[in-house]
């Protein structure tokens, strides 16, 4: 590849009959990082005209409806729709994820695409949720999912193509992107038109080497200023009301937010600006962290937390789980202690012990019964299927605990791999809340029956920050050996193994000689071909 970065190349094929108007070219669904391109006409540059189910309509807008307060219940909620211009040989999945406030966390879920690029998905929640849909090669699509109903979702790839497009981004929209059924559609419509960028965490991010140098009163100055811009352009869209309001508490909950991390996105803008190297970087940001007053938010401003409406921002969730412990004094400030906001609080602690693997007490227990039913509803059916789970870990096998011992760091890791020697080894230095980890894990489990004939162990190696409870009772579903480790034990292991990050992996010969080294998941076709140059030896 020449230093432009740009390249022609001319592909020779056998003669295409005469009746062919139009060919995919695809280096095939398995190639990784393989590229397609789909529907390339050979008699003209006219696409054939986009055919749309008769349920795939454009909402007229009502400028002046406010947005309706979200309706708060526990139940099943269903996504389904298709893929417009859906060819065999595309990708089979998409990825649902739902910015859930009662929880303060994002959950994702797989949605399968069938054959004739419909898709159907069925989730619980526990009120009326921002959702988005992500795609490979789209930004995020955004809609609205509620309890009891159903949102349908008819995706325009044709319309996705023409905006990712270097050539035909400026052209005429081939429709619309998305057109949505269901609760809030009119709103969700309008969220994913092409619209100026109204993101005031987008303004900070593409320009983060501005901030560079700044302290921390002038990031302030310069994020309100932001921020300000941003709710003016808000004002002057030619939407409804309901959109803008929406567009508002988005705009309100990212300052919140970009303020909240004054101090890690003023480090980062050094690091990008050479100011500083990544190994100063902690000092750095603490030198930053602590000239932050307490009253650099005031607390009067995070008061839209307490309305009913911001729970449909998809910031919300983030928002609140930084806050939540702050509620006494928010309480205090605003004079109450009812509301979302405080819902919401009572509900957090209890929904994330049950993320960690933690059964509700009795104690617990009773006092859930208190809460709005949709959320006692909900920690009630999490903690159930927790019961249920950590009962069905008990008689799982596959999985062996191994303790580190009491040996010098020196001989930590000789130590562990001691007792496998002549095998080859995997080690995977992970963490029970790092997503990338888990999902890394779920995708490696038809790889490893593949090669269970290889004598391949796989070594699992973590670190007290990932809970005891919760590390317990994930890893029956991960086959292979498994350590956790003192905090000072993997601190000295990530130096000696330059671990910047999970997951970290090593592949390791029968002489026990380090043979591959990789941070992040390199996927499985890569895992696999340097475990069998290793295995095949």
């Amino acid at each position: 590849m020449p230093e432009s970065g740009e390249a022609e190349f001319q592909l020779v094929f056998p003669p295409l009959p005469a009746s062919v108007t139009s060919i995919d070219f695809t280096e095939g669904a398995d190639v990784e990082n393989g590229f397609s391109i789909w529907g390339i006409q050979l008699k003209g540059n006219n696409l054939p005209k986009l055919v749309l189910p008769k349920e795939a309509v454009i909402h007229k807008a009502d400028k002046e409806t406010a947005l309706p307060n979200p309706v708060i219940e526990y139940g099943k909620a269903t996504l389904k729709g298709k893929l417009l211009d859906f060819r065999p040989g595309m990708s089979k999945t998409m990825t649902l994820v739902s910015w859930e406030s009662a929880k303060g966390d994002i959950s994702e879920a797989l949605v399968e695409i069938q054959p004739d690029g419909s898709f159907s998905k069925e989730i619980s929640l526990a009120s009326t949720t921002p959702v988005s849909i992500y795609m490979s090669g789209s930004s995020p699509l955004q809609l609205f999912m509620e309890p009891g109903k159903t949102t349908e979702a008819y995706i325009n790839l044709r319309e996705i193509s023409r905006r990712r497009s270097k050539f035909h981004s400026e052209e005429k929209p081939y429709g619309e992107i998305l057109y949505i059924n269901g609760p809030l559609a009119t709103v969700a419509q309008e969220l994913n038109q092409d619209m100026p960028d109204t993101n005031v965490q987008d303004k900070v991010y593409k320009d983060m080497k501005a901030f560079a140098g700044m302290d921390i009163d002038t990031y302030k100055s310069k994020v309100l200023e932001l921020s300000a811009e941003v709710q003016t352009e808000i004002d002057k869209l030619p939407c409804s009301l309901a959109t803008r309001q929406v567009l508002t508490i988005n705009n309100k909950l990212s300052t919140i937010g970009l303020l909240r991390l004054a101090a890690n996105t003023l480090t980062s803008a050094a690091i990008q600006a050479n100011q500083i190297t990544r190994e100063e970087a902690q000092k750095y940001y603490m030198e930053r962290a602590q000239k932050i007053p307490a009253d650099y938010i005031p607390n009067a401003n995070f008061a839209i937390l307490n309305d009913l409406q911001a729970t449909l921002s998809s910031n919300y969730s983030n928002i609140v789980i930084g806050c939540y412990q702050k509620s006494d004094d928010l309480a205090k400030t605003w004079g109450t202690d009812n509301g979302i906001f405080f819902d919401i609080v009572r509900v957090i602690p209890l929904y994330q012990s049950i993320k960690n693997f933690t059964p509700l007490t009795e104690e617990q227990i009773n006092t859930i019964n208190t809460f709005p039913s949709a959320y006692r509803e909900m920690l009630t059916v999490a903690n159930d299927e927790l019961l249920a789970k950590i009962e069905a870990n008990k008689k799982k096998t596959g999985f062996t605990v191994n303790e580190a011992g009491e040996v010098s760091d020196e001989d930590l890791f000789a130590s562990i791999i001691s007792k496998f020697s002549g095998k080859v080894l995997l080690v995977d230095f992970w963490a029970t809340w790092c997503g990338p980890c888990r999902m890394a894990n779920k995708e490696m489990i038809p790889m490893k029956e593949e090669l269970k004939d290889k004598d391949i162990v796989y070594l699992y190696i973590t670190g007290e920050t990932s809970p005891l409870k919760t590390w317990e009772n994930m890893i029956p579903d991960i086959h292979g050996e498994h350590y956790r480790v003192t905090a000072a034990q993997w601190n000295f292991l990530g130096k000696s193994f330059n671990v910047s990050g999970v997951p970290t992996y090593l592949i390791i010969d029968r002489e026990g000689n380090i043979k591959y080294r990789q941070v992040g998941f390199p996927g499985v076709k890569t895992m696999k071909e340097e475990l069998l140059k290793v295995a095949d030896q």
